[in-house]
C-alpha cells in the first residue's frame, strides 16, 4: 500500500522522483555548460519556456537576426528548475489560448 508521504501527492516537488531526470548516455549530455553535472536536469530538454520570449525568465540573449540564444541558460535544468517551470504554465496557458 502507497501511503500519502510515499506517493507524491504530499511532496514538495523538488523531494519527489518525477521532477528530476538526467539521460547521462545522451550524445549531449550535458547539452549547457554546468560546473555541476551531476545537478543538471534533463526532464526539460527542449525548454517549454522558450515560446515567451523575454518572459521565460533565463539567462539568454538576443542574436542580431532575431534569434533567441538560451546556450547560457540553465534555468530549466537545475535540480529545482521543476517547479519554476510549472510556475510558468500559466503564462503558456494564456499564449496557447491567443494562438488557436
Amino acid at each position: 500500500m502507497v501511503t500519502e508521504e510515499k506517493n507524491g501527492l504530499s511532496m514538495k516537488p523538488e523531494d519527489s522522483n518525477y521532477s528530476f531526470f538526467q539521460h547521462k548516455n545522451c550524445e549531449f549530455f550535458p547539452c549547457h555548460k554546468t560546473e555541476r553535472p551531476e545537478d543538471f536536469n534533463c526532464l526539460f530538454c527542449y525548454c517549454p519556456l522558450y515560446t515567451l520570449g523575454s518572459g521565460c525568465g533565463g539567462n539568454f540573449r538576443w542574436l542580431p537576426d532575431g534569434t533567441k540564444d538560451c546556450s547560457a541558460c540553465l534555468a530549466p535544468h537545475g535540480r529545482g528548475s521543476y517547479s519554476f517551470v510549472i510556475g510558468k504554465f500559466g503564462q503558456l496557458s494564456d499564449l496557447a489560448k491567443r494562438n488557436r
